[in-house]
């Protein structure tokens, strides 16, 4: 059975404490908190994340580092010293998501124009994950549009070089950016996914909250199904696919019924 969740990321820009303030009031028990600057990384503001989360009894299923944009540059490089940073910051990345009772830290790697070829990216990917692991978590590789893990050919050859240690968070919008359809993806990476961003389109918008667009989640749910995965499904929106906060979280509501 897929459970629901939200994304702080969906109430961007707004502060990340007041976001997951707002999940919680709201009644939504799954998140995933979505860092958004070096300082939410300090301890005391963990803290603080954690005592909310922990007040309104909100599960924190996965945390996204603020150095997605900069993760080509910083761990996917040829130059050691800066890898050897990355790390360390995935490495503080991963004790802040043991501390929150998250499973996953969720990155989106590196880009079309890196120096290493399929075999070192993924080399590199077990190095990170690995890091990772030494607080208990997984990492996952996020199928995001512009950078590498966007490319079919590329998730293909991640889960043949890497088998049982690819595991990804397959994101609906980012299928869609990258001009595929998400049970297309899913067919390649299905039995090492695990997690999901799930969010609605049409032809004219490419990022909607589930259910206002045409998207089949019906069929896509049972796909997911027929291949045994049994984690969550956490709406991950952006700011113009909504006008007040208020609706993410009704439509949270009103897309549970449509999908029971």
């Amino acid at each position: 059975m897929i459970e629901l969740g939200i994304s702080t990321a969906s109430l961007y820009p707004l502060e990340t404490e007041k976001a997951l303030e707002l999940v919680g009031k709201s009644g939504v028990k799954n998140t995933e908190i979505f860092f958004n600057a070096a300082c939410e990384l300090e301890k005391s503001f963990v803290t603080e994340l954690k005592n909310i989360a922990q007040y309104y009894d909100v599960n924190v299923v996965s945390i996204h580092p603020t150095m997605s944009l900069a993760e080509s540059f910083m761990l996917f490089s040829a130059y050691e010293r800066r890898t050897k940073e990355g790390m360390e910051q995935y490495k503080r990345y991963g004790e802040i998501a043991a501390t929150l009772g998250a499973k996953f830290v969720i990155m989106h790697g590196g880009k079309d124009n890196g120096v290493l070829d399929d075999i070192g990216y993924c080399n590199r990917f077990l190095e990170i994950s690995n890091v990772v692991k030494e607080s208990g978590v997984v990492l996952l590789q996020e199928n995001a549009a512009k950078f590498r893990a966007g490319k079919k050919a590329f998730l293909e050859s991640m889960v043949k070089i890497l088998g049982d240690d690819a595991a990804f968070c397959l994101d609906i919008k980012q299928c869609i950016r990258s001009g595929y359809d998400p049970a297309d993806i899913l067919d390649i990476i299905g039995k090492n996914v695990r997690h999901l961003h799930i969010s609605d389109s049409t032809e004219e918008k490419d990022c909607l909250l589930p259910g206002k667009g045409n998207f089949n989640f019906l069929e896509f749910f049972k796909k997911c199904d027929e291949i045994g995965y049994k984690g969550y499904a956490v709406t991950e929106v952006y700011r113009n696919a909504y006008c007040e906060y208020d609706e993410v979280f009704s439509n949270q509501a009103e897309f549970l019924l449509k999908m029971t």
